[in-house]
């Protein structure tokens, strides 16, 4: 019999969707997503309230900016948290690979500096492919501050806090691969149900 021929392809594997974090908003897992603004983290843990199992929450060990056990407890139970802090930059992303690689931990949270270049995070994507085929999609989120940036990303999301006391949080989807982008006014008291379109 001859042999099969595996044909070499762009697509790749889809793997369905996390549970929404927002009304119906979603991301796809097996995929890395960019969220930046000053808000940052706490869509990422708006992200993580919605998910069941550990998240792995990488940041270089010279973050100033950590996160506040008071103010986590208001979205997740802090014993879901694992910190992984490299003290060498080049570690950080290889951390990030390894952990989406395995399969085992459904969300990986990357606090980063800055945004990385396409390739890292083309390593990126490619690790969590390999981690779904070998157990569960993971979903991979880069935080980076100001506007973001960072290439290759599947999509690029901004939260920002607002002067309304209505409105806690602006939210807006910058940039996804078959949508356009949005806005909207999240609240505090729905910022884990609900979402309010801007007009």
């Amino acid at each position: 019999m001859p042999a099969t021929a595996h044909l070499l392809t762009r697509e790749r594997p889809r793997n369905g969707l996390a549970p929404p974090f927002l009304g119906d908003l979603a991301l796809e897992t097996s995929r890395v997503h960019e969220i930046c603004g000053a808000a940052r983290r706490t869509l990422a843990l708006m992200v993580a309230a919605q998910m069941e199992g550990p998240v792995y929450w990488v940041s270089p060990s010279w973050n100033v900016d950590r996160l506040n056990p008071e103010g986590v407890s208001d979205f997740i139970d802090p014993g879901r948290l694992t910190f992984v802090e490299p003290s060498r930059a080049h570690d950080l992303l290889w951390c990030c690979e390894e952990v989406l690689r395995t399969g085992a931990v459904p969300l990986l949270v990357a606090d980063l500096p800055g945004p990385p270049a396409l390739t890292p995070v083309r390593r990126l994507h490619l690790a969590a492919e390999t981690g779904a085929a070998r157990a569960n999609p993971p979903l991979g989120l880069l935080l980076t501050p100001g506007e973001g940036g960072a290439a290759g990303v599947e999509s690029r999301w901004q939260m920002s806090p607002t002067s309304d006391k209505a409105v806690y949080w602006q939210l807006n989807r910058l940039r996804a691969r078959a949508l356009p982008p949005r806005s909207w006014a999240v609240s505090k008291r729905r910022a884990l149900t609900k979402l309010t379109t801007q007009s």
